[in-house]
């Protein structure tokens, strides 16, 4: 059974019986990731979905691991390798949207972002995850100079990557979504175009800048009974 637990702002860990899998690693406040991976044989996995900053550590390619751990292995997004200059040896695999990587433990697809870089639907032997990266519908009700599109450009960008992921994979287990409070009265409405489009088991939020968001938690969770809705805490 896939356990999660969130490690700070866009990172997760995800952990079943044969592998680990990190996403978006940036910082570890709390050191339970460097604890859990120090200690662990098991196969792991980092994740990139883009080259922001807040979502690439270039730690995670020279980690200190058991001496009984198998090699790292790396997926990374095609922005995150050309900006921070990875060498293609160091990656196993390079991904741009539509993209895919498969291995014994795993596949791997990538999807397109509303931001830059991709978002990671990861299958396996018996769960399956979808972990945005910076995938949202940044609607914000005034100019934002970040933004190159309009916001009902910017949705209409969204839905139609929901609907790519939908037809792909019309249910998932595990899907780790951004909840911005910079959206303001926005902010629950890309997660909740998701849940209507894709059938969600448990919802783990994440990008929330360690906001308290407990009472959009809360709303939501009155929506989307058969949503299972995780605590945001740093363990």
């Amino acid at each position: 059974m896939m356990e999660l637990t969130y490690i700070h702002h866009s990172c997760y860990l995800a952990e079943d019986d044969q592998c680990i899998l990190v996403f978006d690693y940036w910082q570890d406040p709390q050191g339970v990731l460097h604890q859990r991976l120090q200690s662990s044989t098991k196969q792991i996995y980092f994740f990139v979905s883009h080259f922001h900053q807040d979502h690439y550590n270039p730690e995670i390619f020279s980690w200190q691991l058991s001496q009984d751990a198998p090699a790292p292995r790396h997926i990374i997004s095609y922005d995150t390798r050309k900006r921070h200059h990875i060498l293609p040896a160091q990656c196993t695999a390079v991904l741009h949207p539509d993209e895919t990587y498969s291995d014994e433990l795993l596949s791997v697809t990538a999807f397109r972002s509303t931001d830059v870089g991709v978002s990671y639907l990861v299958k396996t032997c018996d769960t399956t995850l979808f972990h945005a990266g910076d995938l949202n519908n940044w609607y914000f009700d005034t100019p934002n100079e970040l933004l190159k599109i309009s916001p009902d450009e910017m949705e209409g960008l969204y839905l139609s990557i929901l609907r790519d992921i939908s037809r792909s994979t019309p249910a998932i287990t595990h899907v780790m979504l951004p909840i911005d409070p910079r959206l303001g009265r926005n902010a629950l409405r890309g997660v909740t175009q998701f849940l209507t489009h894709i059938t969600t088991r448990e919802l783990y939020p994440m990008h929330t800048w360690e906001e308290d968001i407990s009472s959009q938690i809360q709303n939501l969770a009155e929506l989307f009974c058969s949503t299972r809705f995780h605590p945001l805490h740093e363990n």
